[in-house]
């Protein structure tokens, strides 16, 4: 059975991650989305077409969204033209029409999958791939002195510093650099040419290539693009003391990202000065400066 993957939706509610970078080349867990997507779709067995090629009965699947393959496969032995929605009515993958709406069918999934509209759609993303790693890869240099647990994976040329903590699930790209005394864990992907610095913390985070972390930072529930450099002591709030759910704005109307940890998401080149502190959910655009002892409250875009 063909399927093909069809362009994003809304591409621009995804900045400052999509500011310069299409969709489908966001790193999910060190791999660009669409080349994930189209492996899964390969390993189920589907043979992946271009959408001008794809033939009537072709599952078509927005890349924006992350569907489970089971719900997938489901909507593929669907006889009638259908279309798959999850329990919010959102439209994941239909096949049998070119349009959605004219399929006679809808099948409900209870299965988790969901679409990905903003930048903290992309965390969950990484959050339910990285989950699904189950070998350990350990093609760097680690110290005796660090200690390692759960499913990790770290590129060749990489190295882990005496006193580093990784607590997987965990990818690190090659020639990073990790240490020494640093913290990773929970669902973080880190990329190739990367510095995390003394004492450093990140968790649950996507750091992409080129990227330093000076020492005594903390990332959290982050995104942090390529080429930005954090000064020592920059540190992003995760969560509300409240206890509810982080409220983003998103072309100036507040959406509710459903998440009770949320941390910054920075575009490519940022610079923050040393002892920068950002609070939850805030977004700075590419290239964007802080001076030193800075409180980010608002979004810099």
């Amino acid at each position: 059975m063909q399927a093909t993957l069809l362009p994003p939706r809304n591409p621009e509610f995804c900045a400052p991650i999509t500011s310069n970078r299409a969709l489908g080349s966001c790193l999910i867990a060190n791999v660009p989305m669409q080349e994930l997507l189209a492996a899964d779709l390969r390993r189920a067995g589907l043979q992946l077409v271009e959408p001008e090629d794809a033939e009537p009965r072709a599952i078509r699947i927005p890349i924006d969204n992350w569907i489970e393959l089971g719900a997938l496969l489901l909507l593929g032995r669907n006889v009638e033209s259908a279309r798959l929605v999850d329990n919010d009515g959102n439209t994941l993958a239909w096949k049998g029409s070119a349009n959605p709406d004219e399929c006679v069918e809808t099948i409900v999934t209870d299965a988790n999958c969901f679409p990905v509209v903003y930048p903290w759609d992309l965390l969950r993303m990484n959050e339910e791939v990285l989950a699904l790693m189950d070998e350990t890869s350990l093609l760097g240099e680690i110290s005796p002195l660090a200690s390692l647990s759960g499913a990790i994976r770290i590129g060749k040329g990489s190295r882990i510093l005496p006193g580093t903590v990784i607590e997987g699930p965990v990818v690190i790209g090659p020639n990073s650099q990790i240490g020494p005394n640093a913290y990773i864990r929970g669902a973080t992907s880190i990329g190739a040419n990367c510095f995390v610095g003394n004492g450093a913390e990140v968790k649950n985070s996507i750091i992409y290539n080129n990227t330093y972390i000076s020492r005594q930072c903390y990332v959290g529930d982050s995104i942090i693009g390529t080429h930005v450099t954090l000064g020592a002591g920059t540190c992003t709030e995760n969560h509300r003391h409240d206890g509810r759910h982080h409220v983003s704005i998103v072309q100036g109307k507040p959406v509710n990202t459903g998440r009770l940890k949320l941390g910054a998401m920075l575009g490519d080149g940022v610079s923050t000065g040393v002892n920068t502190s950002i609070e939850a959910g805030i977004k700075i655009g590419i290239a964007r400066m802080t001076t030193p002892g800075t409180i980010i409250s608002k979004d810099l875009m």
